[in-house]
């Protein structure tokens, strides 16, 4: 379904310099499959995010979706950001119908009524983004995502600006919603418990430029719980990797 081949991402700064983000990543993302990249900041997880979303040019290399080349921002890919970016002054439906402007009023309204029955805001519909709350917020920005029908979504640390209560119940909100249709998704996130609950796969990204250091698979069935030694012998192997578990007991003084 998504096929990452050779990419790597230079930014040009002043004076010719430039800054190497990405080195050669290569990732297959089957049809379905949740796959999460990890890593500490700057080492390219939403750089990677961006162009596989068309957002972002990459320098060498090429992204497939669908065995079709992505050369700009398609319907076929949706993404989820870190904040809502909801529009203000329009509804919660009409910021969920924004990409749909090629399409008659009535599919508009058939697909924006369903994408929020899906994120359980069909009652919101008419209400601004200010009634909202944080997550009620984002599962708007997901139901926005949802009404192109994209076969992948790109999720770029969706949950991590909300309480650890509201973001355990959008995980499972998004865990419902891909038993639906087994959307392919792509997530970024700094929370490696969180990608240990979604993900099918996990990628660690280091370095920089970044690139993937180790890939761990989870064949255990969903939903998963929290306290599973399987999953607490990963997190700390992946804190190894990222040599976070070093840095947290020099923090402490251990």
């Amino acid at each position: 379904m998504l096929q990452i081949s050779g990419v790597s991402k230079r930014f040009e700064g002043g004076r010719g310099a430039s800054v190497a983000a990405l080195e050669r990543v290569d990732l297959a993302v089957a049809r379905g499959e949740i796959v999460s990249l990890v890593g500490t900041s700057g080492c390219g997880k939403s750089t990677l995010l961006r162009i596989v979303g068309g957002l972002d040019p990459p320098t060498t290399g090429r992204v497939r979706v669908a065995g079709r080349a992505v050369a700009g921002p398609s319907p076929d890919v949706g993404f989820i950001f870190q904040e809502p970016r909801l529009m203000p002054w329009l509804s919660v439906r009409q910021n969920a119908e924004f990409g749909l402007a090629s399409l008659p009023r009535e599919e508009r309204a058939l697909r924006s009524e369903a994408a929020l029955t899906r994120v359980g805001l069909a009652a919101f519909a008419d209400a601004l983004p200010h009634h909202l709350s944080g997550g009620m917020a984002q599962r708007a920005a997901i139901a926005r995502a949802l009404v192109t029908r994209p076969s992948v979504l790109l999720l770029d640390e969706p949950f991590s600006a909300l309480d650890a209560f509201t973001r355990i119940s959008l995980q499972d909100h998004l865990l419902d919603i891909w038993r639906e249709d087994r959307k392919t998704m792509l997530f970024v996130t700094h929370d490696i418990e969180e990608a240990l609950v979604l993900s099918d796969r996990i990628l660690v990204m280091r370095g920089r430029p970044g690139s993937v250091y180790r890939e761990y698979a989870i064949d255990l069935p969903r939903p998963r719980r929290r306290a599973d030694p399987f999953l607490i012998g990963l997190k700390e192997s992946i804190l190894d990797d990222l040599d976070l578990a070093a840095a947290a007991l020099m923090a402490a003084g251990l």
